[in-house]
Formats: C-alpha cells, sequence, structure tokens
C-alpha cells in the first residue's frame, strides 16, 4: 500500500500521531517483549545502565548521560533513533517537520489553510529525526535555536511576523531526538534558552517571543565534574532532565575484551593472513587498561578510555603483522616483544597528575609489567615450571625478539624440557606462532616473579638463571 502524499489521504488512512517519547516508548515496550538487543554492539551496561535508560525512557523522560571519556555515551544516545518509527508524515516544506494533524509553524498553518486537504505530505525517515551538537563556548543562539533572516525582512515582511525566522538546529529536529555532546560548556545564556525549550515550550529570538511547542526528546552529555553546581552548569537546565544515567568503564577484563575485539579496524583481517590473538595477550592489553585506572600519577577525573585498549591492541597487531610480512610468514600472532609497540598507541590516552618529560612511557611501560605479571599469575604459578627452570642452572640464556623466527622458537620448545604441557595449554591448538608467543609469555612472567633475570641489547632480549 502506497504511503499518503495528501493530508487527505493521510486522514483516510486512519493515522494516529504520537509525540515523539510515546513512539520511543512504545518501540521500547515491544522491543523489551520480543526480547530483541536494545543497543547492539555495546557491552557491560546490560544490568546498570541499560535499566536505567529503560526507565527514563518508560517514564517519558530527558535524559543527561553522565561519565568520563570513552564510555559509549553518544554512541547510545546516537542508538535512540533505532527506537523512532521508521518514517513518519510531515508538511512537505516545513523547516521543523510539522505534523500534518497537528501543525505549530506558521507556514504549515497558512499551507494548510489555503490548501486543505490538498496539503502536500512527505515522510521523514527516522535517520533524519535526529540532531546533534557539540556544545563549546563559541556556539551561538542562531545556530542552535535561529535568528531572523535579513532576506525575509528585506522581502517585506514584518520583524514580528514568525516568517522571518531561520530557525537553528533544535527546532529543525522537531518530532526527534537532539543531543547536546559536553552539556555544561553551553554558555548560561544558550543554556538559559534550552529549558525554555524543554519546559515552557517557547524561544526568544531578538527579543521576540514565538510559542513553539515542539515536540522533542532532549539528551546530554557531560562529565560528571562539570555537572555539579558549582561547575558550568546553571540549576534551573539541571532541573528540567529527568533522569541522570551514570555510565562507567567495563568492570570485568572480559567485557573490556570483548569490546576490543569488536572496535578493532576491519583493516587488521583485510590481508589474506590468518591473525590469532592468544587469550593471555587479550588479557595483558585489558589489564594495562584496567590498571591504568587505578593509578595514582593518573588523573582519574579525567578518565582511562576504552579506546585505549583498542588502539593497544591495534598496535599490538601491527608489529605481529610486520614481523610476519618481514620474515615472510602465515600467521600473525603477537607475542610479549610486540607489547613496545602501544607505547606510541597509549600516547595521549592518559592525562598525568604532574607532567614531566618521559614520565609517560615509563608509566605505561610499568603498567604493562603489572599486566603481564597479574595475567601469568592468573594462569600458573612459577612453582609450576621447575623442570624448566633447570635448563638454566649451566649459566644457559635464551633470546627472543619480535623479528626472530617462529622456526626458531619451535626449535626452542623442543630443545626444552618442562614446557610441553604448559605450551599446549597456552597454545591452545594454535600452530607454532602461537607456540612461539606461549614460551614469550612463560619466559616474561618468569622473570617478573623473579625467576630468570633479563638483559635488552639491540632488539634482542636476552634470559637467564
Amino acid at each position: 500500500m502506497s504511503q499518503p502524499k495528501t493530508l487527505g489521504e493521510l486522514k483516510q488512512s486512519g493515522y494516529q500521531p504520537l509525540s515523539v517519547k510515546a513512539e520511543m516508548r512504545k518501540n521500547l515496550i515491544r522491543k523489551m517483549l520480543d526480547h530483541e538487543t536494545l543497543f547492539p554492539g555495546i557491552h557491560g551496561f546490560e544490568e546498570t545502565v541499560i535499566p536505567q535508560i529503560q526507565n527514563a525512557l518508560l517514564a517519558g523522560q530527558d535524559m543527561i548521560f553522565l561519565g568520563e571519556r570513552g564510555q559509549a555515551k553518544t554512541r547510545i544516545i546516537r542508538s535512540l533513533i533505532s527506537l523512532l518509527d521508521p518514517e513518519v508524515p510531515y508538511v512537505e516544506g516545513s523547516e521543523i517537520n510539522d505534523d500534518p494533524l497537528h501543525p505549530i509553524s506558521q507556514y504549515a498553518k497558512d499551507l494548510i489553510a489555503e490548501q486543505g486537504d490538498d496539503t502536500p505530505i512527505a515522510w521523514l525517515p527516522r535517520e533524519e529525526r535526529y540532531g546533534e551538537k557539540l556544545a563549546t563556548p563559541d556556539v551561538t543562539t542562531p545556530e542552535l535555536i535561529g535568528e531572523v533572516d535579513p532576506i525575509k525582512v528585506a522581502e517585506g515582511r514584518y520583524l514580528s511576523d514568525e516568517l522571518v525566522i531561520h530557525y537553528g538546529l533544535v527546532p529543525r529536529t522537531n518530532r526527534g531526538v537532539f543531543c547536546i555532546n559536553e552539556l555544561p560548556d553551553l554558555s548560561e545564556k544558550l543554556q538559559v534558552g534550552l529549558f525554555n525549550i524543554m519546559q515552557e515550550r517557547d524561544v526568544q529570538i531578538r527579543g521576540f517571543r514565538v510559542r513553539l511547542p515542539l515536540d522533542i526528546c532532549v539528551v546530554a552529555s557531560a562529565n560528571p565534574e562539570d555537572y555539579t553546581n558549582r561547575g558550568r552548569i546553571i540549576t534551573p537546565l539541571k532541573d528540567r532532565y529527568g533522569a541522570e544515567v551514570r555510565t562507567h568503564y567495563p568492570k570485568q577484563i572480559a567485557v573490556e575484551m570483548d569490546i576490543m575485539d569488536a572496535e578493532r579496524s576491519p583493516l587488521l583481517d583485510s590481508d589474506g593472513y590468518a591473525v590469532l590473538v592468544p587469550q593471555f595477550m587479550k588479557e595483558i592489553v585489558a589489564e594495562t587498561t584496567a590498571l591504568a585506572r587505578e593509578h595514582a600519577d593518573i588523573n582519574q577525573r579525567s578518565g582511562v578510555s576504552v579506546r585505549m585498549s583498542i588502539a593497544n591492541y591495534e598496535s599490538m597487531i601491527s608489529n605481529a603483522l610486520r614481523r610476519t610480512l618481514l620474515l615472510r610468514e602465515d600467521e600473525v600472532v603477537p607475542r610479549i616483544s610486540d607489547l613496545p609497540a602501544i607505547l606510541s598507541s597509549s600516547s595521549g590516552k592518559i592525562e598525568l597528575e604532574t607532567v614531566e618529560e618521559g614520565k609517560e612511557s615509563e608509566i605505561v611501560e610499568e603498567l604493562i609489567k603489572k599486566a603481564v605479571q597479574k595475567v601469568f599469575n592468573r594462569y600458573s604459578k612459577p612453582e609450576d615450571y621447575t623442570e624448566f627452570l633447570a635448563n638454566f642452572a649451566d649459566g644457559r640464556s635464551l633470546e627472543v625478539s619480535d623479528t626472530m623466527p617462529t622456526a626458531t622458537y619451535a626449535q626452542h620448545a623442543r630443545d626444552l624440557s618442562g614446557l610441553s604441557d604448559a605450551l599446549d595449554r597456552l597454545a591452545d591448538g594454535g600452530g607454532a606462532a602461537a607456540i612461539a608467543s606461549a614460551l614469550e609469555f612463560i619466559l616474561e612472567g618468569l622473570h617478573l616473579n623473579k625467576k630468570l633475570n633479563k638483559k635488552k641489547m639491540e632488539g634482542d632480549i636476552s634470559y637467564w638463571s
């Protein structure tokens, strides 16, 4: 059945408009009853954040998402459009998406008064019912709310005529979802204008008050440190938001790893090489970030984003791919010796309490060592390697590097006693490259537990008892 193209056809179709919040509530209830995933690709919020969102939507409340950087606030907000209907009708030509059955702009009212049931109708897809603005101190009233169009004034219209207004982003998102990212950075003047729109449903443009009962779901994001009475937020605007949804970083390492796998660049799998990341290497990357979120020298108010884990994961795999290309091998399997590659991708992801040259790299190296030791001790105990450590009794040493061929590691594994069970368990059915990664993990774990000595020299690493 074709969609109505005129107001008359729309009336005959039996169409009944819903407010944006009622529409979102209806679709949320349907998804919950059908057990549909509400926010695909969002991990770790199932028991904490998502119930808060569901409650706010069921109550028809505007929401403010509070959280440090990299906690998926914007992604969740953008996903809210999935709760809108696929399309809704509006008066064709309307700048603010007027509902044909309940027009609010002067343009739509005049057009319907003139053409009646012949008024042309267009259909607005859900993707075009979302508006977003990053709040900065230089955002202006015309951008957000609107401005008098001097051309329309020059055409002979009076300033008191609503038709002289060029609408801003918020009115143009009428019948949709509008998001303001980093809300406290908005000037106080615009914060006042925003709560007028949310509560009183009117706007003031150059002293001319326009009554606009906008149908809009207003959401925002902010850092908790700024979203206080002592911060940069005015109390009346804070009072207008019905729900404060508090986001957080992953509470479990497994969730962080799920995000890493889901968000890593697809380019890493596009060259035809088999990429295998051992479980313990994933855990080391995730643990490095988790430890950074507890480090005394790192500014925890700024936060340590999940983007650090993702970028480090990509850098580690990239270094393994570089080795595979240089050695003309087939498998891409990261090793402990690939971890120095994450120093560059960690830069800029953490903010230190005190600025000291070179301190950032030192802290990241410290975090990596602690992460490796923590993960190693999760898999085994140093006492499990008594037989293996006997291989070093006569002053024997073992060299590894991030450019050492996999075949060399395979030879080491054959020559050393007391390793076969541990290598099989850590490699988890992988090939020679996975064995090489497991061997490096064992060597570094024993060193960090003070069972082996270690020396770096021109890219090579030597372990001895």
